[in-house]
């Protein structure tokens, strides 16, 4: 008798929904648009819905 080796489906990590890589990244992204957005109001010396 001979050993056979089946193949062992590996597990793909999911494009959408509440998964901890989706949750970092956007948590990360949500920070580099808070502080471009803070960058932008100092620059300007007012914020972007307030007209000069």
């Amino acid at each position: 008798m001979t050993a056979t080796t089946t193949p062992v489906p590996q597990r793909r990590l999911p494009r959408f929904g509440f998964h901890t890589h989706n949750e970092i990244l956007n948590g990360r992204l949500a920070m580099l648009g808070f502080m471009a957005l803070l960058g932008v109001e100092w620059f300007l010396g007012h914020g972007l819905l307030v007209t000069p």
